[in-house]
């Protein structure tokens, strides 16, 4: 930040509610005197030594009324001397026979040629942070604000709509999260209420949802696109915990046959709706079941048959922060007699971990959930992190047969299954 080339005026500081003018400052800029027949070349040579400001020219009219000069405004941090300038610079300068001669400048900086941070940071309290990430989803910017910067709210808001082209509503998440269908709640901080976000994906992918009623993350793009890299045509993928469709809409155009399941309603309107948006609708069968359910309805029927194929079976289970403690609903799935060694399904289940290791944390509790020993027959993948100490990662591994077939006398819903029954979370995590 050029904090020695714009210094905000005392009366801003503290100001809650955005007054542009108040930012309309008058500095000193150095500048060369260059005839109009060599300044583009001379532009062009100094690219590293002009100005550079949202909305400020670097050539202006020649202060002296001539029509046959421009004055070249040069950036003060970097030009302060004709000895300033880099031996390329000042030879370059010689060849078109510019004199180096640095004239003065003053230059009005208005609100406009700000950046969004210069304007925060000359609001809010000496020595406070200020919001410099913010999440993009079409037309919506989304904050997690602190504490300290809720007061700054609005300012914030219409801040990053005026240098942000293309944001038309700035919202923040509030601690409030909705229990059953896990997605936040949000207040507008400015702009339109339009909630119902428009997304253009590589690969022509196209989502459409309501941004304050379903879970949507920006920063899973490129775990969505690598495991939808696994899956070839003619292979089969039950997304467990779908939401508006980021895996079974991409997994269906490259020609998978897709089962999509979401709890929330919302997000089940909106994968269907996606669905036909992109035109995978003949591609995916859409489910508003619990994943549990899913598992011991959908999965459970269609599995018997596909087991015999030879196309592989993927399943996704992408809800972190529980999607580990679903994985005991693939005990005893299916009967002994449909046992078999080859094309057994592999999953792909997510989960965040805090724990200082946390790929042996994960593989464990997920042997914990299974009731079988995981490790050395699986992968561990790190997807992002999430949070100081947090990371989310993704394990990846084949359903061992002894997990998924059961002898008619086994239970099939481990929900049901006696305690005395059910095998200990330190016998599964063993690796014998």
């Amino acid at each position: 930040m050029e904090t020695k080339l714009y210094k905000p005026p005392q009366e801003v500081r503290g100001m809650t509610s955005l007054n542009k003018e108040a930012f309309t400052q008058t500095i000193t800029v150095p500048a060369l005197r260059v005839p109009n027949g060599v300044l583009n070349k001379v532009v062009k040579s100094l690219k590293k030594a002009t100005i550079q400001r949202p909305g400020v020219p670097r050539v202006v009219q020649d202060e002296e009324g001539s029509s046959d000069f421009r004055l070249v405004l040069l950036d003060p941090h970097r030009i302060s001397s004709p000895s300033s300038f880099s031996e390329g610079e000042a030879e370059a300068l010689r060849s078109f026979s510019v004199v180096q001669e640095l004239r003065h400048y003053e230059l009005q900086l208005t609100y406009h040629n700000l950046k969004s941070d210069e304007v925060l940071e000359a609001v809010l309290p000496p020595g406070q942070d200020v919001p410099s990430g913010f999440s993009r989803v079409g037309h919506i910017a989304h904050f997690n604000l602190r504490d300290h910067q809720l007061p700054y709210k609005n300012l914030i808001g219409q801040v990053i709509i005026d240098k942000n082209p293309g944001v038309t509503c700035v919202v923040n998440k509030t601690n409030m999260i909705d229990t059953t269908y896990r997605y936040f709640k949000m207040e507008v901080m400015a702009g339109e209420e339009n909630m119902v976000a428009k997304v253009d994906k590589r690969k022509r992918v196209t989502y459409e949802f309501d941004f304050s009623r379903v879970y949507w993350n920006p920063r899973l793009s490129t775990e969505h696109q690598r495991v939808v890299q696994l899956v070839k045509r003619g292979d089969t993928v039950f997304d467990v915990f779908a939401g508006v469709g980021p895996f079974a809409v991409p997994a269906a155009r490259s020609g998978a046959n897709v089962l999509a399941n979401d709890l929330n309603p919302e997000s089940h309107k909106w994968l269907q709706h996606n669905c036909k948006l992109n035109k995978v609708e003949k591609k995916v069968r859409t489910f508003n079941l619990d994943g549990r359910a899913f598992i011991q309805g959908p999965v459970k029927q269609e599995l018997p048959v596909l087991l015999k194929g030879k196309a592989k079976v993927h399943i996704v289970m992408n809800l972190p922060a529980l999607a580990l403690d679903f994985l005991d609903a693939f005990r005893g799935l299916l009967p002994q007699e449909l046992s078999c060694d080859e094309n057994l399904p592999t999953v792909h289940c997510y989960g965040f971990s805090k724990e200082d290791n946390p790929d042996t944390d994960v593989v464990k509790r997920a042997s914990c959930s299974l009731g079988f020993p995981l490790k050395d027959k699986c992968s561990v993948h790190f997807v992002r992190n999430v949070a100081p100490n947090k990371d989310m990662l993704c394990v990846s591994f084949t359903i061992p047969k002894e997990v998924l077939f059961s002898s008619d006398q086994e239970k099939t819903d481990p929900s049901e299954e006696p305690a005395p029954k059910r095998q200990k979370c330190e016998d599964a995590t063993d690796s014998t």
